[in-house]
């Protein structure tokens, strides 16, 4: 897994695509975590197995400083086909695929952890978290109902994602809300089914969806704050009905996005008024589960300007934006970040070309050229936080 006289850069992207090439998905990555261990002892970390899973913490302390820095990696893949004829690392594992960068980012982690075994130029304690789980959103909590920070505590905890769209080797975030909360909603309508030709004899569930469907559009748009942002999506729709039986009963599902628990609390309270409302209005009945699946991810101050201070030391500050667009997509790191102090940024992975396929695309990759950056990136966090006395 180390070769000592082999160059850095090639070393992590020789990582990368064994990673890449054998996805595990979520609680299931094993050999993942098998082969990212391994390095890390080989670099001399002591490693801590089986948290939340098949997660992990690595262990490096320098000097007798008592900062301790966390630095956190994300291990699991998609349930997707590749779709990337004729690419050397594509995954050898049927129906998974590293769609998202998760072996980029575990790469990143692996790069700075070699970094900083090999300079020792910190006072203090780092911690290398392997997480299980991202996509699951279950994974951070895991990790945390198995005492992860009792047992390995951080003064702050430090992510980055890759992100298709902003130029290779950028660096983005911005203090407060990055990124979104992801909620879960299944609404479930019961009416009384009938034969298509006799529609007056039952309650037409499908109808008292399609109201309910146009009339949630509505929720953002006059129950929210226009200066705050919301986002409600209805993602599915499933009847009993047949092309001559009208249904009796409708599922539909779909997922909210916000930053604020109190704009969650909204969108729920509104959300279930309206079912309830309509379906009454019908003749029907209506239930609405609704469920906290990520917390938004909420950069600290501190934090956000010790990542920007390190990303401007790393890239420069013309590639540095402290100011970046929040994003309605969501990242279990949140959960992290209600807990202990830390800040999250976006890494761009490319602005055209193949670094701009978007994530969790059939034939998205990783751009090799970006693993460095993370490297150094991470390694200057540290740096920042635990100098030498």
């Amino acid at each position: 897994m180390i070769d000592v006289d082999e160059d850095h850069a090639a070393q992590l992207v020789r990582w990368r695509h064994h990673l890449h090439r054998h996805p595990e998905t979520g609680f299931e990555e094993r050999a993942t975590s098998d082969y990212a261990a391994g390095i890390l002892r080989a670099l001399g970390w002591q490693v801590h197995r089986g948290i939340g899973g098949t997660g992990f913490v690595a262990n490096l302390t320098v000097g007798s400083g008592k900062g301790v820095i966390g630095l956190r990696a994300e291990m699991d893949a998609l349930a997707i086909t590749e779709a990337a004829p004729g690419r050397e690392h594509i995954s050898q594992a049927p129906g998974r695929m590293h769609a998202c960068g998760h072996d980029g980012h575990m790469t990143m982690v692996l790069g700075a952890a070699r970094l900083l075994a090999e300079r020792r130029d910190f006072d203090g304690t780092v911690r290398c978290i392997f997480q299980p789980a991202e996509e699951h959103g279950r994974g951070a909590k895991a990790m945390m109902d198995d005492g992860l920070f009792d047992r390995f505590p951080v003064d702050e905890i430090y992510g980055a994602h890759n992100m298709p769209g902003i130029a290779a080797g950028h660096i983005a975030t911005r203090p407060g809300g990055l990124m979104a909360s992801e909620d879960n909603f299944v609404i479930r309508i019961q009416g009384r089914g009938t034969h298509a030709a006799r529609p007056h004899m039952g309650v037409d569930a499908i109808v008292v969806a399609a109201e309910i469907v146009l009339a949630l559009q509505t929720v953002v748009s006059r129950s929210v704050d226009p200066s705050v942002s919301a986002v409600v999506s209805c993602t599915e729709i499933h009847t009993d009905g047949l092309r001559n039986v009208v249904p009796g009963e409708v599922v539909i599902e779909g997922d909210t996005r916000s930053y604020a628990p109190e704009t969650q609390a909204l969108l729920e309270r509104r959300m279930r008024e309206l079912c309830t409302g309509i379906a009454r209005a019908h003749g029907a009945t209506a239930t609405l589960a609704y469920t906290h699946e990520f917390a938004p991810t909420v950069n600290w101050p501190e934090s956000t300007a010790t990542a920007l201070a390190a990303a401007r030391a790393v890239v420069g500050a013309e590639r540095t934006d402290g100011n970046v667009l929040p994003m309605m997509i969501s990242e279990d790191f949140g959960a992290f970040l209600r807990v202990v102090p830390g800040a999250f940024v976006f890494i761009g992975n490319g602005d055209h070309g193949d670094g701009a396929t978007p994530l969790h695309n059939a034939g998205y990759d990783f751009n090799d050229a970006v693993l460095e950056t993370g490297a150094r990136w991470f390694a200057e966090i540290v740096r920042l936080k635990l100098p030498m006395r």
